[in-house]
């Protein structure tokens, strides 16, 4: 089988091996393509006449798999497939396959890592250490921003599947109490220091709330000028799901009036962030450039994934398929 990585890069900088999937096909790997429709052509070129292609950021419309005639499977190298139109790709019937649950462990270890610079600004404080701003200080000891102690706040989960579930044992383990909110409750999982709540009760009750809910019609923009005025004054807010779960000048509008006393994200409504999004002049505000999914151990599941969504599919066993 003839297969094309449009865009293997970001997954794989060098740190990697391609050879596992070399072994079950006939592969091109180009670092990148394109990240918008802009370029179709090239995308279309680029895959030619394989039978196979994945893809991470890469698009794939309705116009270019039209145009891929032998085009059988589409791999798409994350667990968000909005990238390919799996409707145009189910009626000339290829199969589309993501990669779930590969990145539980290093996504929920990033918003908590986000929460606790939040609290401590280790970076901002360690670079003027460098600067001598210690060396020089009258006191033995100083600190630039507001330091935040967890133990015995409440940790507001908007989305409690596997990421939020996991994020929420970390906070419990520094003393917090969970407030959960999801469509789905697993009742079982309550305790003292876990409860299922509605919305507005999770938005009203919460010292920090951190997002981990897909992007649907229905959450796009749930945090809002609406919700945050729900919101606790001096609340923080964590995003490591998707960017448009936000509405961004809402929420600097919030971070620089002081309702909102601080946000950390690690993804933002479009991607690679642009010059003039708001959350890059807003106060007390740490973006991060998408990288919760990304240390090597993750990766190297993802890659592993998707060989064996790619093997599955060749025997004739295909394995998470989005559009049956």
């Amino acid at each position: 089988m003839k297969t094309v990585v449009l865009d293997g890069f970001t997954l794989n900088p060098g740190d990697l091996s391609w050879d596992g999937l070399k072994a079950i096909s006939d592969v091109t790997v180009y670092d990148r393509t394109a990240y918008d429709t802009s370029n179709l052509s090239l995308i279309i070129e680029r895959v030619g006449d394989a039978e196979a292609v994945f893809t991470n950021k890469t698009p794939l419309p309705a116009q270019a798999i039209e145009a891929m005639p032998n085009l059988k499977y589409i791999g798409v190298l994350a667990t968000g497939y909005n990238v390919v139109d799996v409707e145009a790709a189910k009626k000339r019937g290829i199969a589309v396959t993501n990669i779930p649950t590969y990145g539980t462990t290093a996504v929920s270890q990033m918003a908590i890592a986000l929460l606790l610079e939040l609290c401590h600004h280790v970076g901002a404080h360690s670079d003027a250490v460098r600067k001598g701003d210690w060396t020089t200080n009258a006191d033995w000891c100083f600190w630039n921003y507001p330091l935040i102690e967890l133990a015995g706040k409440n940790f507001g989960v908007i989305g409690f599947g596997r990421i939020g579930q996991l994020t929420a044992q970390i906070a419990q383990a520094l003393g917090m109490k969970v407030l959960a909110y999801d469509s789905y409750q697993n009742k079982d999982l309550e305790c003292e220091t876990l409860q299922y709540v509605e919305l507005d009760e999770l938005l009203a009750e919460s010292d920090v709330i951190s997002l981990h809910c897909p992007l649907f019609e229905s959450t796009q923009g749930i945090i809002n000028k609406n919700s945050i005025a729900k919101m606790k004054p001096g609340v923080m807010i964590i995003n490591t799901s998707r960017g448009p779960l936000i509405a961004e000048q809402d929420l600097a509008d919030a971070l620089n009036s002081g309702k909102v006393a601080g946000a950390a994200v690690d993804v933002v409504s479009s991607e690679p962030i642009k010059a003039d999004n708001p959350l890059l002049t807003a106060k007390n505000c740490i973006i991060t450039p998408h990288i919760a999914w990304a240390p090597k151990e993750a990766r190297q599941r993802l890659l592993d994934i998707a060989i064996n969504n790619l093997k599955s599919f060749i025997s004739g066993n295909p394995v998470n398929v989005v559009n049956k």
